[in-house]
C-alpha cells in the first residue's frame, strides 16, 4: 500500500465536536488514510489532558473506517513527515480562522513541502460550534447534547464526576 494517499487532521480537540468530526469524515472521502492528531498548543490552556483529549476523540470517532487517533507534542509539519501524510486538512469557520490557517499553512509548506494543506470551510449549521463553546456550556452546567457524539459525552461525564 505505497500508494495510500495520507492525510493528517490536526487539532487541540479539547474536546472534539461535531464540526470537527464533519471535517474528519469530508477528509476520508478525499483521502485512503486519515490520522486525527492530537496536539498540544502552547498557546492554549485545556480542560482535558493531551491522554482524554485523545480519548475522547477516540469515542467519537468509533467506527469511522480508515480513521486512526493519535497525539503529538511536536510539529505538525515534522509529524506530516513522520507519518508520510500528502496533506493536511484544517477546517475553518470564518475568515479569522481561514486567514490563521492560510498562515500556518505557508509555515507548514515552508518545512514540509510534501504536505499540501488543505482547508474545507464549515459545513452549513457548524459554524459557531467551537470546543470553546462546548468548554463553556460545561462550566455553565448546561446541555451539550448534539454538539459531540453520544460516546463522547458519555466518557466526558466519567472524567468529569459532579460533586
Amino acid at each position: 500500500m505505497t500508494n495510500q494517499r495520507i492525510a493528517v487532521v490536526p487539532g487541540s480537540f479539547d474536546p472534539i465536536t461535531n464540526g470537527h468530526i464533519d471535517v474528519i469524515r469530508r477528509a476520508t472521502e478525499l483521502y485512503d488514510k486519515v490520522f486525527v492528531a492530537v496536539m498540544i498548543n502552547d498557546q492554549k490552556k485545556y480542560r482535558f489532558t493531551l491522554e482524554e483529549r485523545e480519548a475522547i476523540a477516540r469515542a467519537a470517532l468509533e467506527g469511522l473506517e480508515r480513521v486512526e487517533v493519535i497525539s503529538s507534542r511536536g510539529w505538525l509539519w515534522e509529524l506530516a513527515k513522520d507519518i508520510g501524510a500528502c496533506a493536511i486538512v484544517k477546517g475553518y469557520r470564518n475568515e479569522t480562522d481561514l486567514e490563521y490557517e492560510q498562515k500556518m499553512a505557508e509555515f507548514n509548506k515552508e518545512h514540509n513541502p510534501d504536505a499540501e494543506t488543505v482547508l474545507l470551510k464549515a459545513s452549513d449549521g457548524l459554524e459557531t460550534l467551537s470546543s470553546t463553546v462546548v468548554r463553556e456550556r460545561m462550566l455553565n452546567d448546561e446541555q451539550i447534547d448534539g454538539l459531540l457524539p453520544e460516546k463522547a459525552i458519555e466518557l466526558i461525564k466519567k472524567l468529569t464526576p459532579r460533586d
